[in-house]
């Protein structure tokens, strides 16, 4: 730091300006003036650095309130989409974004305590500290300036007395030398110039003591009392410009301390990212949303170099349009009641999920048995607690009355049998969508009506015994009987349901044999009506007439959609035709 004004060396003698004259005020003046200014420098800083960590806090608080709005919502369905690796990295983001936000809250935090707080307290130790000196300075002003007043009245006294004197004695010798005064006149002058001579010798001994201590004391204001001020007003000064210093250094410091631990946040993201499987992802998707069924095999060959009669492929949509001879396959009654499965939906579910496909519904099956056992072992757990509750209370009677818990024993052993008997039930029916799934290893062929050429004996009698009246060919007896269900007293219940309406029509691209629950068959070319779009799990829901309907592959169907589509049979029996 540049020495302040006040001091300067001169032969290795310290000198200081006379604060007596104007040109001593004015460098004592802008000695106050600079030690003010550090001081709004110091409080500018101070400032800064509360906006800084005022900037943190709310950078943070944003940051902690974005992860929080894309955090999954308990118990919704955004919380099963997170079992995938990609979501699952996402996750991790938002909360190391969270521990992210935390380090921001760290470094407004360290900087207040660390800089804002101490500084505060430290510019109002600054301020009394300068108040203090400048009041030193001041007052060794004073008091200098009060020992030169008085240095100068005695010198004025001292100057005013030896004229009087010199007067006194003029009078004298003047009275002395004239004849005409009397002896008594001369006297008197004589007394009176040696009494004024007596007051200047008086005064001059004043004037020279005075002027002897004023030497003294001036001497000690200039070369010890004001240098001592002006040296306490430099170290003053010089701690406010280190300290600021300081704190400038631990405003670096706050925010590299959380550098690690913002990098390690930082890994964390780029961890779940690298974690991601995309093939993971897929096969869990396929794994949610199989249907159960195995795709169609290879269409056979049809040679039409032969004489054959028309293949169940040509006739089906005659067959299924035709005088209603033919029964319906696959679900359909003769009075033309739906299976259960395929009733409107107006609310929940059949409780043993048979609306579902195969796969879905052993999937929705096998997540039933999991929490009946789950509720099966909490009830187990609480009937052991009171058990133990119970034979410490016939132990310590004391404690409690044994026969107070045995109501609960009572209820609890009745809620365990409920809930065994309903674990069998859907167990049962687990078993029962089980043993229907094809295996994985089985390559169903797809039939297109097409016979094998090399075994004409075997097509002719195959073609007899499916051929119908009107010489169309119908599903063989065997397996229709056995697909058939017969009617009960539980679907009278759907008789009078209103149909759904159509809303458009489709065509079938290949032959589909519906060999399960609330399926229908169709034959590839057919023409039939859409009544429900694809909802996402694959399957579209169609009807041929009004007697059977039922679910199908949607890409084993070609879909047309018409808003103005009519639930009649006539005009989609013409366009087929």
């Amino acid at each position: 730091m540049v020495s302040l004004p006040h001091r300067s060396v001169l032969h290795g003698a310290v000198t200081a300006p006379c604060l007596c004259c104007p040109k001593g005020k004015d460098q004592f003046d802008n000695l106050e003036k600079h030690t003010q200014w550090g001081i709004d420098v110091l409080e500018k800083y101070i400032k800064f650095v509360k906006e800084r960590t005022e900037i943190e806090l709310s950078y943070a608080k944003q940051l902690r309130n974005l992860s929080k709005k894309y955090q999954p919502k308990k118990n919704s369905k955004e919380e099963e989409e997170y079992r995938y690796t990609s979501t699952r990295a996402f996750l991790a983001t938002l909360n190391e974004m969270n521990d992210y936000a935390g380090q921001h809250e760290v470094i407004s935090e360290n900087m207040t305590s660390l800089i804002t707080g101490e500084l505060t307290r430290y510019v109002q130790e600054l301020k009394q500290e300068r108040k203090s000196h400048f009041h030193d300075g001041r007052k060794a002003q004073q008091h200098i300036e009060t020992c030169w007043k008085q240095l100068e009245a005695s010198k004025r006294r001292f100057e005013r007395d030896c004229k009087e004197a010199d007067r006194a004695q003029q009078y004298f010798e003047k009275m002395d030398a004239d004849i005409n005064v009397t002896k008594a006149d001369v006297e008197k002058a004589r007394q009176q110039a040696q009494l004024r001579h007596q007051m200047a010798e008086d005064s001059k001994a004043e004037y020279s003591s005075t002027l002897q201590k004023f030497n003294s004391e001036q001497h000690e204001h200039y070369y010890t009392h004001i240098p001592n001020i002006f040296q306490k007003i430099q170290e003053m000064e010089e701690r406010r410009i280190v300290r600021i210093g300081e704190s400038m250094k631990t405003f670096a410091e706050v925010d590299r301390q959380v550098i690690p631990i913002i990098g390690k946040c930082l890994d964390e993201i780029t961890k779940a990212a690298e974690s991601v499987d995309h093939k993971n992802d897929s096969q869990m998707v396929i794994e949610a949303f199989k249907s159960g069924f195995e795709p169609p095999g290879d269409i056979e060959f049809e040679d039409f170099t032969q004489p054959m009669k028309r293949t169940v492929s040509e006739s089906s949509l005659s067959n299924s349009r035709g005088d209603g001879k033919s029964e319906p396959k696959f679900g359909g009654k003769s009075k033309g009641k739906l299976w259960p499965f395929i009733k409107k939906n107006k609310g929940a579910g059949p409780e043993d999920f048979s609306n579902l496909p195969p796969e879905q519904r052993r999937k929705k099956l096998q997540q039933k048995v999991d929490e009946l056992n789950r509720d099966i072992q909490k009830e187990l757990d609480q009937r052991d607690a009171l058990t133990k509750m119970k034979d410490v209370y016939i132990k310590n009677p004391q404690m409690g009355d044994a026969a107070s818990v045995d109501h609960r024993l009572s209820e609890l052993a009745q809620n365990i049998e409920k809930l065994r008997l309903e674990v069998q039930k859907f167990e049962g029916w687990l078993a029962e969508v089980e043993g229907r799934l094809p295996a994985r290893n089985e390559q169903p062929r797809r039939q297109s009506g097409m016979y094998e050429p090399q075994n004409p004996s075997a097509v002719n009698s195959c073609a007899q015994d499916r051929e119908s009246p009107d010489g169309s060919y119908t599903e063989e007896q065997s397996q229709e009987t056995e697909m058939k269900v017969p009617a009960t007293d539980f679907d009278d219940e759907f008789d009078d349901e209103e149909p759904l309406p159509t809303i458009g029509t489709c065509k079938a691209l290949y032959t589909f044999e519906g060999q399960n629950e609330g399926t229908i068959s169709v034959a590839e070319g057919e023409m039939l009506y859409v009544i429900e779009e694809d909802k996402g799990d694959g399957w579209t829901r169609i009807r041929r007439n009004e007697d059977e309907e039922g679910y199908v592959p949607t890409s084993y169907v070609e879909v047309y959609l018409d808003k103005n589509a009519k639930d009649v049979y006539k005009p989609l029996q013409k366009i087929s035709e």
